[in-house]
């Protein structure tokens, strides 16, 4: 079987550039992402990793607060025996406790200097974006038509400007007037221009910092100066507003209880030692609380959430929030629109087909006069197919002589499903869904119209029925064709428990054969916007976590309502500030990578955690014989990994819990390596590799750090 795989590793266009204080990449070379290892960032983490030391910054995590809490009282002990000159403690004593107190100190800033990395990476994101913002001067429009040049700053929503070619655009807002190009290479990284116009919802929407690059636009600026989706980009990837996510605040809690139960359990040690006639060493206690508690987890846990929405950004994806992120990984059913995200979307006119006794150029021309002010593809395909029809069959009916018969252009509609055009002798002819066409009809509905519709549906195509005068007069064939491999992605996600279910507007016959095609699990035909929101308040009420795509403002409510909303970049203002994600590229596809990397957050987490409480036992066989082998000599039986002394033992427990923090820094930036399965088969996965990992690897390491210790004869 074919495994659909993502590289979560590599990320697309926008953030695979070279992120250096110049902002230049040098000539010649290929964009590169930067690595975990990258020189520049970790020298930058650093400084910010002493600062996240700070106790008041510390205490959002309870379980490395601890650790510098006894880190604090171990070197105040230290201090007070070296003040004190105690005559009953040793140079070797002394030198424990220095070790214990430095090794403590570096548990903590490792664990601040995985959080320091992974938003620095952030920032050095955030850094080539702000080079991308900059004051330009915008044509402000007076109500009296006059303009004014101002600043971008003193841009306000609601205000219209007018953009010209080469201009930057000041600010966020909708095309009101005009058509032309603009570059989004600042955004998205995608030199090739997009076109912008009005009226269109996935057309329509312009971001500041881009560059027109042909023609004029009148714009209405849609958001303040410090709201702009720039500066929301900024805010974001550099992690300024990043909040805990229910799972890791549940996970922090469940952490603290840990942390407690240790504790309590550690203070009762020391009346123990004195019942038993022997005074328990409070730094080899702490010791033993230290590498009881659970901080590999508690050291990285922040340091994952904040790669995770690092590496959807690496992807071209804006993430609102790290809740959206993690939501991500638990959805069980998609929502996708067929058009543009399951088939290409560019649904073409194939054929005209007149009805029994309408002669085809009749068909032809109500057709053609139907579309020439329909400005949709659909529209312009008709237009382009019955002209080139006519020429064949030798007609000369010019198009502005149709254009003068007509009198109103009648949009289309979602509750219509059906456009047309008004013409001076008072008749409309209309185009649109045959069910809506049939309803319209003053007769009887020929039987060839729905044969012959059923037919076209039954290939994958869509009809649309014309009328003239309340009379059916033909078919027009519209094909559009299923994206390939979309088929291997679907099942990838259903092998993960995931449903897929397909929206469209089209009729079920149609519906029905591209689902088959698609492979999707289910769909909804002749869907109207509030269907969708009806949809997912149905599948939520079963307990589903339910994410969908759009990019219409009619897709915003239902954008809001999923528990994951991704909005495409190019789609209007209403659907991205609904959304809790934005594409960049406007790919809808993106959502299978977003989920994918949804799922490695989660699994990551999941497996750091199994590494990070399994690998306590090994520390239980070095501690517990080292403290209390003196007054139960039968305790060293437990000594399996045949450590030198106590001190030894103690200090190699301490010496690997904060390396092991080290090591696993760069699981937790780049993530579990993701393949698609059920959530069993993860789970038996992960408790193999992180659980027997985590009990096998500490009495491999703690016995070589031994081994190390008692070769220099530091301990």
């Amino acid at each position: 079987m074919t495994h659909f795989s993502v590289d979560l590793g590599r990320g697309t266009r926008r953030f695979q550039r070279y992120v250096v204080s110049g902002g230049a990449k040098p000539s010649g070379e290929p964009p590169k992402p930067r690595g975990v290892f990258d020189p520049d960032l970790l020298r930058a983490a650093l400084p910010q990793s002493i600062r996240k030391l700070d106790p008041r910054s510390l205490i959002k995590n309870p379980v490395m607060f601890v650790v510098e809490l006894t880190a604090v009282l171990v070197t105040l002990i230290a201090i007070a025996n070296v003040t004190r000159l105690d005559a009953t403690l040793t140079a070797g004593d002394l030198g424990f406790q220095v070790q214990i107190a430095a090794w403590l100190w570096f548990t903590v800033l490792f664990a601040t200097y995985a959080e320091a990395v992974a938003e620095a990476r952030g920032r050095a994101q955030a850094a080539t974006l702000r080079r991308t913002r900059s004051e330009t001067t915008a044509h402000r429009r007076h109500s009296d038509g006059g303009l004014e040049d101002v600043g971008s700053s003193e841009l306000r929503s609601g205000d219209i400007v007018e953009v010209r070619e080469g201009e930057m655009i000041p600010g966020d807002g909708d095309v009101i007037e005009g058509v032309a190009y603009v570059n989004e290479a600042a955004i998205t990284g995608e030199s090739a221009p997009v076109l912008k116009e009005p009226g269109t919802d996935i057309r329509s929407s312009v971001t500041g910092g881009t560059q027109l690059t042909s023609d004029s636009l009148v714009i209405r600026i849609t958001a303040d100066p410090g709201e702009t989706f720039l500066d929301r980009m900024i805010a974001l990837v550099e992690g300024a507003k990043r909040q805990r996510t229910p799972n890791e605040i549940a996970l922090s809690i469940l952490l603290a209880g840990l942390t407690f139960v240790f504790l309590m359990a550690t203070v009762t040690l020391r009346p123990f030692g004195l019942y038993a006639g022997e005074t328990v060493d409070t730094v080899a206690l702490i010791a033993l609380l230290v590498c009881l508690i659970p901080t590999t987890i508690g050291g990285l846990l922040s340091a994952i959430g904040i790669a995770g929405m690092d590496r959807v950004a690496r992807f071209n994806v804006l993430a609102m929030s790290g809740r959206a992120v993690e939501a991500s990984g638990d959805v069980d059913v998609i929502l996708l629109d067929k058009t543009g995200t399951i088939t290409f979307g560019n649904r073409l006119a194939s054929r005209i087909l007149p009805m029994p006794g309408v002669p085809e150029r009749d068909a032809i021309l109500a057709a053609l006069q139907s579309s020439l002010d329909d400005e949709t593809p659909e529209g312009r395909s008709v237009v382009t197919l019955a002209q080139a029809r006519l020429a064949e069959l030798g007609d000369g009916a010019g198009t502005a002589e149709l254009r003068d018969e007509i009198v109103e252009f009648i949009p289309f509609s979602a509750e219509a499903r059906a456009s047309g055009v008004r013409l001076r002798d008072g008749s409309t002819i209309l185009k649109g869904a045959v069910d809506a066409i049939k309803a319209g009809l003053d007769g009887s509905t020929p039987p060839e119209l729905t044969t012959e519709s059923d037919g076209i549906a039954a290939l994958g195509a869509t009809p649309l029925a014309i009328s003239h005068r309340g009379r059916a007069l033909g078919l027009i064939e519209l094909k559009d064709t299923v994206k390939p491999g979309l088929a291997e992605r679907f099942e990838e996600l259903r092998r993960m428990g995931i449903r897929t279910i397909m929206i469209t507007g089209d009729n079920p016959l149609t519906a029905k054969t591209i689902a088959a095609e698609a492979g999707v699990d289910d769909f909804v035909a002749e869907a109207k916007p509030e269907d969708k929101i009806a949809i997912i308040r149905r599948e939520q009420a079963d307990g589903h976590l339910v994410a969908m795509t759009g990019d219409g403002t009619n897709d915003a409510p239902a954008l809001a309502q999923a528990d994951v909303g991704l909005a495409m970049n190019s789609g209007t203002s209403a659907s991205k500030e609904a959304a809790n994600m934005v594409d960049l590229d406007s790919d809808p596809t993106k959502l299978i990578e977003v989920i994918a990397i949804g799922k490695q957050l989660l699994i990551t987490r999941g497996a750091i955690t199994t590494f990070s409480i399994s690998n306590d036992l090994a520390k239980y066989f070095a501690i517990i014989p080292a403290i209390f082998v003196t007054v139960y000599p039968q305790l060293n039986a437990l000594n399996v990994m045949g450590l030198s002394t106590p001190q030894s033992a103690i200090l190699s427990a301490v010496i690997f819990n904060a390396l092991i923090i080290v090591a696993l820094i760069p699981l937790a930036l780049r993530g579990v390596a993701f393949r698609a399965a059920p959530a069993s088969d993860l789970l038996r996965r992960n408790l193999l590799i992180y659980g027997l990992g985590g009990i096998v690897v500490p009495f491999v390491g703690i016995k070589a750090i031994d081994i190390v210790l008692t070769t220099l004869n530091i301990a």
